[in-house]
């Protein structure tokens, strides 16, 4: 059987979008990783009748742990732990063994600020941080806030409150599944592995055709779960795979190379970051951009280490840039326009000039929303990659989306361009 899980993230801010949700994709994850379902996120206000609400939908749904994360620091609105406490029929206590960890991170904060201003208020503070239901266990805090495992009983599930800031949540987040109840729990979901295929340049309606071709020829093939998900000019085909389904994984993993193998370029989850990353090694790579401006050079430095490869890149916006930084020839871009293979190889070939590389890659387009022509309409981007040896490519595609649809997806063709010149370098 399953084992299924809900996350409650707290946080009005969070509700209203003022601060984007990081802690329930990360949660998400994490549960997969360990084989265990995700049932829901929600999301809630700082409001304790909302709040209660949504453990008493999951804990009816039926799952076996929620994990809520926000509502643990000092101030009144921070209520998560009192909800869970009212939620579970148990009755908050202070724990003195936690108010003195809590006491001891906060003098060291102050001593190190020289501060020594309003102890009674920071006293008050650490009290109230270290008010936990009866029974509970607490997990060492990573910023002041402490971790809380109520384990599940008959009627309810097991309840793990987390912090709202990220980084404190994750790096909490070893120690949480360390406590028995957690752990218990993460050691009785069934034993699943996953794997990741990705392609490019496929719909998504002619892998639906693959998919329900396979379900209806692979012997097994109800016990592979798979989700698909459109992102970045890629598609990312997800597949948990049950103990004892390898057979039915195998017979799908060949049907979609017979049936699209041109189009996928992973199939042991690998990125084209990580792919690009390794074909540049013993390399030096430069990066002109337009329309992307600086969004490809970001995506070549976002690994550690990339400065073994990555020299530097110019942000080419306007014409006169053009010439100026890459020495694009401006009787170029006036018989051809600024968006054009012509200049898009010019400006490729300008960066290993400029910046001493031995390979580059440019973008130019029209992000849009208006400076489009019936020719060159608002997603026309050109793509330019050179190489110290004399080779140049050049690409032209229309990509739909908004503004910044067509920047970020410029920014996948580009990396891609660059795998499939670099894979064909002897």
């Amino acid at each position: 059987m399953s084992v299924r899980a809900g996350i409650v993230v707290t946080g009005t801010e969070v509700l209203t979008g003022r601060v984007a949700d990081a802690n329930g994709p990360w949660l998400a994850g994490r549960l997969g990783d360990a084989g265990i379902e995700l049932a829901h996120i929600t999301v809630c206000g700082d409001r304790p009748a909302d709040m209660e609400a949504q453990l008493r939908f999951l804990a009816d749904d039926g799952v076996d742990l929620i994990l809520t994360s926000g509502g643990l620091g000092p101030t009144a609105d921070d209520l998560t732990v009192e909800i869970v406490a009212r939620f579970t029929g148990r009755e908050l206590v202070l724990d003195t063994a936690l108010e003195e960890t809590i006491g001891a991170i906060v003098n060291r904060w102050m001593a190190a600020r020289g501060d020594t201003t309003g102890l009674d208020s920071v006293a008050a503070a650490t009290r109230k941080q270290a008010m936990i239901p009866a029974g509970a266990q607490w997990v060492t805090p990573t910023g002041t806030a402490p971790g809380v495992v109520v384990s599940g009983t008959d009627s309810l599930p097991t309840v793990v409150v987390l912090p709202g800031p990220p980084p404190e949540l994750q790096a909490m987040w070893p120690a949480v599944v360390e406590v028995p109840a957690v752990a218990a729990i993460l050691a009785s979901a069934p034993q699943q592995r996953q794997e990741t295929v990705r392609m490019i340049g496929l719909p998504e309606s002619e892998l639906a055709v693959t998919l329900r071709t396979a379900e209806s020829t692979i012997s097994g093939f109800d016990r592979l779960e798979i989700t698909t998900c459109l992102r970045r000019a890629e598609l990312e085909i997800v597949t948990r795979i049950d103990t004892g389904a390898d057979d039915a994984y195998a017979a799908l993993l060949e049907l979609l190379q017979a049936e699209h193998g041109r189009a996928i370029f992973s199939v042991d989850g690998s990125t084209v970051d990580d792919q690009v990353a390794a074909l540049l090694s013993g390399r030096l790579v430069a990066t002109a951009e337009s329309c992307t401006a600086g969004l490809v050079a970001g995506r070549l430095t976002d690994r550690a280490g990339s400065s073994a490869y990555v020299v530097g890149g110019a942000v080419a916006y306007s014409n006169e840039i053009k010439t100026e930084v890459l020495g694009v020839d401006a009787d170029l871009i006036a018989a051809h326009g600024a968006v054009s293979e012509q200049v898009a190889a010019a400006m490729a070939t300008g960066a290993l000039r400029r910046f001493g590389a031995d390979t580059a890659i440019s973008t130019t387009g029209i992000a849009g929303p208006g400076g489009g022509t019936p020719e060159k309409p608002v997603g026309t981007v050109c793509f330019g990659i050179a190489l110290g040896d004399g080779t140049v490519m050049t690409r032209t595609l229309v990509l739909p989306g908004s503004r910044a649809d067509v920047r970020d997806r410029s920014t996948s063709v580009a990396l891609h361009l660059l795998r499939q010149v670099l894979t064909a370098q002897p």
